[in-house]
């Protein structure tokens, strides 16, 4: 008996050896080895094969070669991106969940949808923008923006809209036409871009807004027709369409502005992984392949990062979320969360 109970002590003496042996290196290694030494997840806001998911997936290819590890893409949809941006939010601050979002989160609070939003995430990289565009089916009634505009005045609320939801483009660009010109149309929400132009061409809405990008392929055979394109420039490949600063010189205080893009990391991570996060994604975004696929999907590079990043999302957010209130479409004021007009300068 004594001769057994000699062994199980020497038994358990290696095995808790071995177990402290391992964790004592777990914890070397974690203070010891240069940020990322596995894997890191990356989670978009949207569904799959939408801008924001094939933006971000093309990125990530040449921001984890710079990183020499793997990101591993993964889709958290759902309530205008919210739900990816709280999950991200939860789990440990150390660089190893990254956001890939659009511009909503700026509008999250004042419209209700969450306390989470750009606030609590450092900017990595803001990688492009988009220009929206005001879009009919060739078919249409409308062959300008000035007989969409009278029409919608003298009916007002009875013209569709097709959106893809509170805090959309579409909606958004609704509230600056209703804030600037005070017309109103019927918002009947459907399920992203391609739901919306499905809508139109169907005969389920009469009138959209979608990013350029989006809407190329049905300008080219000739499905759909742009009414106006929302910047203070034109097209360069579409220089027939006039922008709405033309027939309406009150919008040009909006611009530059339009749907982006961003790769995020919760604000409590290290500078260090900060840093080497921003340095990694702006290598890859600077090279030559991915600047390509920006051109070709008519994507305006932007390359932000840190604090450049973050002045660009506070204009955005000035200008869109008091558009949105004065257009009566927030749930709260923008002054509750201590957010200002933009001062106009003359």
């Amino acid at each position: 008996m004594k001769r057994y109970s000699k062994w199980l002590v020497v038994l358990l003496l290696i095995v808790s050896t071995a177990v402290a042996a391992k964790e004592g290196y777990s914890v070397v290694r974690s203070y010891t080895e240069e940020y990322p030494y596995s894997n890191i997840n990356g989670y978009v806001a949207w569904g799959a094969g939408g801008p924001t998911d094939t933006v971000s997936r093309s990125l990530a290819v040449y921001a984890a070669e710079a990183l020499g590890t793997n990101i591993i893409i993964q889709h958290k949809p759902g309530a205008s991106g919210s739900v990816a941006t709280e999950f991200v939010k939860r789990q440990d601050s150390n660089g190893y969940s990254l956001l890939f979002n659009s511009e909503n989160p700026p509008l999250y609070k004042v419209m209700g949808l969450s306390n989470v939003d750009y606030d609590d995430y450092y900017p990595v990289i803001l990688v492009g923008q988009q220009t929206a565009v005001l879009v009919v089916a060739a078919d249409s009634q409308y062959d300008s923006v000035e007989e969409l505009f009278e029409a919608a005045k003298a009916r007002p609320g009875m013209i569709s809209l097709a959106t893809t939801g509170a805090g959309g483009l579409p909606s958004n660009v609704a509230a600056m036409m209703e804030a600037t010109s005070d017309v109103s149309f019927n918002q009947v929400p459907f399920d992203g871009d391609a739901g919306v132009l499905t809508a139109i061409l169907g005969g389920n809405a009469d009138v959209t807004v979608v990013n350029y990008s989006s809407v190329v392929d049905y300008i080219s055979d000739q499905s759909v027709k742009i009414l106006t394109v929302f910047s203070d420039e034109r097209l360069e490949r579409e220089q027939d369409a006039p922008t709405i600063c033309e027939s309406y010189p009150e919008y040009e205080s909006y611009f530059p502005w339009g749907t982006f893009v961003g790769v995020f990391v919760d604000s409590d991570c290290s500078a260090k992984v900060k840093e080497i996060l921003s340095t990694a994604f702006y290598e890859g975004w600077k090279q030559e392949e991915f600047q390509r696929y920006l051109a070709e999907n008519y994507i305006t590079p932007l390359g932000l990062t840190g604090d450049e990043a973050g002045d660009y999302i506070k204009q955005w957010q000035q200008v869109t979320v008091w558009m949105l209130y004065d257009a009566g479409q927030t749930k709260y004021s923008p002054a509750d969360f201590g957010i200002t007009r933009m001062v106009q300068e003359d």
